[in-house]
This record gives structure tokens, C-alpha cells and sequence, in this order.
């Protein structure tokens, strides 16, 4: 099955670091913890970094299995602490924590992700495979961005700064179907 793949560069792609295919072995799974993809394209076009780029996945996986595709792979995506150099990211639409990110008291993620996320998501593993010939290893954000912070509620209590993708990603099917090794 070929997916049909929406390019929208970020404005500042020409700006974010050249990689060799080569280089990439990683892909890390993230949620956008935002409601839309809307949202999530006007977070990933904020400049954050002196270069002139900002933090954004590679590709963004909507509820509805669209897949787009705002910075190629051949190029460095800030999207995972430590892990950018050799990773592409992609960002699965969903609430996640919205918008009381760093509330004690709502560190739930209960939006379970749609059938056709997870069939577009998979479809997008196979085709990255083949792109990227030392593709070996998947993890999620939360395996990979394991920092604490104060809770804005309570800066006494210590929360997680990344939850992504959570405990509803079927990580049971994605896993063997993907044919790559979980990181952890």
C-alpha cells in the first residue's frame, strides 16, 4: 500500500542541518499534545533556536491517517532532546495533556488514537525503511526525554516534561509490524 504523503516544508527547512540518508536509524513516535493539526503546524513554525528554526517532527500523522511531511529526512528536525542528529520524528495528532501540560493533577492522556492513524503510521514505518537503510530502532518520546520539572501547580511535586506518545499507543502492534527494534 503506497501512502500519499502531504508536503508543507516549515518556513525555515532550508535552514535546519543536511544529513546523509545514512545517518538516520531512529525514529521517534511523539503526539502533538494540541487538539488540531492546525495548532500544531502554528507550534512547529515558531522560531525558538538562534538559527532561525523551532521545534517540529518530520512528519505529522492527522486523526484522520493524513500524513504530512514538514521537514524531509535528509534534514535535522529539533524534536527529541539528544537524538536529532540520527532521528526522524513523527507527531501523532492528539490532546495528550492540553492544555495543563505541566499540572499535576492532569498528567492523564486518555484520547486513544484512531484506527486510521495507526494504518497510516504503519504504512509510513515501511515506506521509511526503504528511504532510510539503517532505519533499525523506534521509540517513543517518553523513553527517549526522561527530565522532571516542578509542576506549575506545585512546584514542590516533580512531573514528566514528556508523556509522548502515552499509554494508549498500541505499542504491542506497532512494534512487530514495523519490523524495528524498540529503544528504550
Amino acid at each position: 500500500m503506497s501512502l500519499n504523503i502531504h508536503d508543507q516544508p516549515l518556513p525555515y527547512v532550508d535552514l535546519l542541518p543536511e544529513r546523509p540518508a545514512e545517518t538516520v536509524e531512529l525514529v521517534v513516535i511523539h503526539c502533538t499534545e494540541l487538539p488540531d493539526l492546525a495548532m500544531a503546524r502554528e507550534y512547529g513554525e515558531k522560531v525558538l533556536h538562534a538559527s532561525g528554526a523551532g521545534n517540529s517532527g518530520h512528519y505529522y500523522v492527522d486523526r484522520d491517517g493524513a500524513v504530512y511531511r514538514y521537514v524531509p529526512g535528509t534534514r535535522v528536525a529539533n524534536h527529541v532532546r539528544g537524538h536529532n542528529p540520527n532521528s526522524i520524528g513523527i507527531e501523532l495528532v492528539n490532546r495528550g495533556r492540553y492544555p495543563h501540560w505541566w499540572d499535576s493533577r492532569h498528567q492523564q492522556m486518555d484520547e486513544p488514537y484512531t484506527d486510521a492513524q495507526i494504518a497510516a503510521l504503519s504504512v509510513l514505518l515501511a515506506q521509511l525503511r526503504v528511504a532510510f537503510p539503517n532505519l533499525r530502532q523506534i521509540a517513543g518520546h517518553e523513553d527517549l526525554d526522561t527530565a522532571l520539572m516542578p509542576a506549575s501547580d506545585d512546584p514542590s511535586l516533580q512531573i514528566r516534561r514528556k508523556l509522548d506518545p502515552g499509554p494508549r499507543f498500541p505499542w504491542a502492534a506497532v512494534v512487530p509490524a514495523c519490523g524495528l527494534q524498540r529503544l528504550r
